[in-house]
């Protein structure tokens, strides 16, 4: 399956993540963003709002990453451990993906985002919002090994693929210590390597 992306992108790096976890082989296809090659009518007609990660799995077109994951979880999934059937597991899982998208991620990209492309100057409240985000992800791991419960599932691999850019930007994250050990044990994961790489293409930003 052909997969549109960027390394440096978190939300791409989840979806490797994920297929690394259920060894689904990705066709890559780099798109250079700065040369519009996500604007080419080509890549519009595989996807209309022209953003990355995209999945085209044997004709059929997807985009938003944590759409991506379920659906790699649930189609290629040897079980459902990645993704729980049981509705309030998966209520869970759910509910830790939209934090990530809505929350946690958001908070990095409104604080940093700015300065990174806009050369504006930071923002100490929305400082605090991250900060506030990693209180909330510190309480969900408060006796957990995982973000949403005792397994591994998509929500782990969306969040990791954003915690380690909040490293690379030199967040303090040992001050919140429950999501410090879950991230020392995610490290060990499959994809972690690439995911890192990943993560120093997107250092330059921040050097």
């Amino acid at each position: 399956m052909d997969f549109y992306y960027l390394p440096g992108s978190a939300p791409c790096r989840s979806v490797l993540l994920v297929a690394k976890q259920l060894g689904i082989k990705l066709n890559k296809k780099l798109l250079n963003l700065q040369a519009g090659e996500h604007l080419t009518p080509e890549f519009i007609k595989i996807n209309p709002q022209h953003t990355i990660p995209t999945l085209v799995d044997n004709g059929f077109a997807l985009w938003e990453s944590r759409a991506i994951l379920v659906y790699l979880a649930e189609k290629y999934g040897k079980d459902d451990s990645l993704f729980p059937k049981d509705p309030k597991k998966q209520a869970v899982v759910n509910q830790r993906l939209y934090f990530d998208l809505g929350v946690l991620y958001k908070s990095f990209a409104d604080y940093y985002y700015p300065q990174i492309f806009a050369k504006q100057p930071a923002d100490p409240e929305l400082y605090k919002k991250m900060e506030g985000a990693f209180d909330f992800l510190n309480t969900f791991l408060e006796g957990n090994k995982y973000v949403a419960g005792d397994q591994l599932t998509v929500a782990d691999l969306s969040i990791l693929a954003s915690v380690s850019t909040f490293d690379v930007a030199k967040f303090d994250i040992t001050k919140y210590p429950n999501v410090a050990r879950w991230y020392e044990s995610c490290k060990k994961l499959p994809g972690w390597e690439e995911n890192w790489e990943g993560c120093l293409e997107f250092k330059h930003y921040f050097d």
